[in-house]
């Protein structure tokens, strides 16, 4: 992780996966700068990881690109949900050691 603005994403994850309680969470943050945040939902009849639902989040908001997103808990399964829609966008996860994978 070399961009500072990506430890920005790190906090945003961190305290939202704490103030929530859920499994996991997820930070994304646009071309234009603008963040998003998320967290994994879980129902009978609706699933997201949380890629998938911060992606849902900043596309009803009208993004257009994807600078980066991290996640943080239990490791979302769907990375190819970001990757489709921003092929270069820099994805990673933080275990809860705080250990950075790039995804």
């Amino acid at each position: 992780m070399n961009n500072p603005e990506d430890s920005k994403l790190v906090t945003l994850a961190t305290s939202t996966l704490v103030r929530s309680g859920a499994q996991q969470a997820a930070a994304l943050r646009d071309n234009t700068g603008r963040t998003y945040v998320a967290i994994n939902v879980t129902s009978p009849s609706l699933n997201l990881d949380a890629f998938e639902a911060v992606l849902t989040v900043a596309l009803a908001s009208g993004i257009t690109g994807i600078e980066s997103v991290v996640a943080t808990g239990s490791q979302p399964a769907n990375s190819k949900a970001i990757k489709d829609f921003a092929p270069t966008a820099t994805i990673f996860f933080i275990d809860s050691n705080g250990t950075e994978s790039a995804l």
